[in-house]
């Protein structure tokens, strides 16, 4: 009996999780610009999980890993994409460059970019809407979204790269628990890895995304533990009320209960996730994302 129990559970696990994952993709075919070598930590990628045919919404969203640019951590990336998958959005995975190994801004957000721009561009080939391309980023992960979301361009129409001819404007961003300013509550390894231990004023406002928001940043989902030691919710808190003056829509949801880094704080086929997956379903739904 308990032989026939577990299969079924292996069943249900496997078809709960039944995507296809392609082979990580460079973002630049012939290196990164600012590469400091050739090896696998100077080749920033991304990797498409593509839900099941009959499932797919025709949304998608660039995942950005947290780790305090330091890491990335593979819980908030493999099972946020596949997390996605289960309600038909197709993620691409970015593996970015990272300060540990030498790499400062504008590096990463020079990857985050050209992420959106590439599954921009060949959206026909992964069956997706170009106008339905989100990003979602957790701890420093948020920081890398949020200052996307604050910092895109329109692309350049007469480049000769047609990836670089796209907008890399993310038409929505998710939020969690993420590191948002360079100030006084920021999470300082984060801060260190990104921008160096003795950046300009200048740059450390730069990249403070609260002080960079315009009416154009698009509509975003944010989500914060009040018990969160590692980047205090005040970082949440100070993005929503900038969005709030700019007039952009947003939810935010700060739960009591949830230590940093909890993620979907579930093991896949991620049946009981934490409440803020829910909600944040619900307003996927108000944003066609989801069906």
């Amino acid at each position: 009996m308990k032989t026939l129990f577990a299969s079924v559970l292996l069943l249900s696990f496997s078809i709960q999780l039944r995507a296809e994952v392609k082979d990580p993709m460079p973002l630049w075919p012939n290196g990164a610009p600012g590469a400091l070598g050739k090896e696998d930590k100077d080749i920033p990628t991304i990797t498409p999980y593509l839900p099941e045919p009959d499932k797919t919404t025709g949304a998608a969203m660039v995942v950005c890993p947290g780790g305090g640019y330091g890491g990335l951590a593979q819980h908030e990336g493999r099972d946020y994409a596949l997390w996605l998958n289960q309600h038909g959005i197709t993620a691409f995975v970015l593996k970015y460059r990272l300060g540990s190994n030498g790499y400062r801004h504008p590096a990463m957000l020079n990857d985050a970019a050209r992420a959106v721009r590439l599954v921009r561009s060949k959206a026909g080939d992964w069956k997706i809407d170009p106008t339905r391309v989100g990003i979602i980023g957790s701890s420093a992960g948020g920081h890398l979204a949020s200052t996307l979301l604050t910092h895109f361009d329109a692309g350049k129409p007469d480049a000769d790269d047609p990836v670089e001819r796209q907008s890399s404007r993310p038409d929505i961003g998710i939020l969690c628990y993420p590191v948002i300013t360079m100030g006084e509550h920021t999470h300082q390894g984060s801060k260190n890895n990104l921008l160096g231990k003795d950046p300009s004023p200048e740059l450390v406002k730069l990249l403070s995304n609260e002080l960079q928001l315009t009416k154009d940043t698009p509509p975003c989902f944010i989500f914060h533990t009040d018990e969160d030691t590692a980047v205090p919710v005040e970082n949440s808190l100070m993005f929503a009320e900038s969005l709030r003056k700019a007039g952009v829509r947003f939810d935010l949801h700060i739960y009591q209960k949830g230590r940093h880094g909890i993620g979907l704080a579930d093991k896949p086929p991620f049946e009981h996730p934490h409440p803020w997956a829910n909600d944040c379903l619900f307003w996927l739904k108000e944003q066609e994302f989801v069906k």
